[in-house]
């Protein structure tokens, strides 16, 4: 009788952040992420780190960042067999687009797996907490941006600047 060979399971780490604010700290929260994504591969059985993707000051509000588009390469290609993230809305803020992406993922046999929101998607309990939890994701997006629109205007009223450069010949 042949032993079975244990092969590594090869995981790609997914980590963004929304802001330049946020990805220009000295320890940025792309980093946090990283490492506590790390922490769990390592406390798993035959996972290794094969890839790092990361989206520091891109919105999740949509799936053009070159890091995600990178890992979808990588995806077809066959070199990653998990993809990790630290929460889902680090992957996306959109509902739709979540689920277009784990349609390819499962197309090309990827698993995925959040460290921080562990639910069993085999389940309809786990799908539906997936789902709760997508919703959330894509209402904080809303509410933020709703109120950055509101400050703007409240600002404009006010004749203070929203940013960028004045028109010529106004100071």
């Amino acid at each position: 009788m042949q032993a079975k060979k244990q092969t590594s399971t090869r995981c790609a780490i997914y980590c963004r952040v929304s802001t330049d604010q946020q990805a220009e700290v000295e320890f940025n929260s792309c980093e946090a992420q990283e490492d506590r994504i790390r922490s769990f591969i390592a406390s798993q059985e035959n996972h290794i780190v094969a890839q790092v993707f990361s989206d520091p000051g891109y919105t999740g509000a949509n799936t053009d960042r070159p890091g995600l588009q990178k890992l979808l390469i990588d995806v077809q290609a066959g070199r990653i067999d998990m993809v990790i993230t630290y929460k889902i809305d680090r992957l996306t803020r959109s509902p739709r687009d979540f689920y277009q992406l784990i349609e390819v993922f499962e197309k090309y046999g990827v698993g995925f797996i959040s460290v921080t929101e562990r639910f069993d998607t085999s389940t309809p309990a786990g799908r539906l907490l997936r789902n709760i939890m997508l919703t959330f994701a894509q209402f904080e997006r809303e509410l933020a941006s709703e109120r950055i629109r509101d400050k703007c205007a409240q600002r404009a009223q006010r004749g203070l600047s929203n940013g960028g450069l004045p028109p010529v010949g106004y100071f």
